[in-house]
């Protein structure tokens, strides 16, 4: 399950209760900007990382938000998923 812990400023994913990943992010006008995602080396493997991806992309699709991918792994899947590279921001 993906949920939004704002006061943390990051989506988290749990599973069976336990923080298994999370991606942080900032807001600003119009947009969030992903910076960094995590996923616990207890979960490695299991396709999770994709899954939180997934999820948060959706969320800011849901909120009319355009994505700044700044982290890494954000940016790549994006790059394999073009059908989210509408979101990506321009500037």
């Amino acid at each position: 399950m993906v949920n939004d812990n704002p006061d943390k400023h990051r989506f988290e994913l749990t599973v069976d209760g336990a923080l298994a990943g999370f991606s942080a992010y900032r807001l600003r006008e119009g947009g969030i900007v992903f910076t960094h995602t995590e996923i616990d080396p207890n979960f490695e493997g299991k396709g999770l990382g994709s899954r939180l991806a997934r999820a948060v992309l959706d969320e800011s699709r849901d909120r009319g938000l355009r994505v700044y991918a700044q982290c890494p792994f954000i940016a790549g899947f994006i790059d394999k998923h073009p059908e989210y590279q509408d979101l990506l921001a321009t500037s």
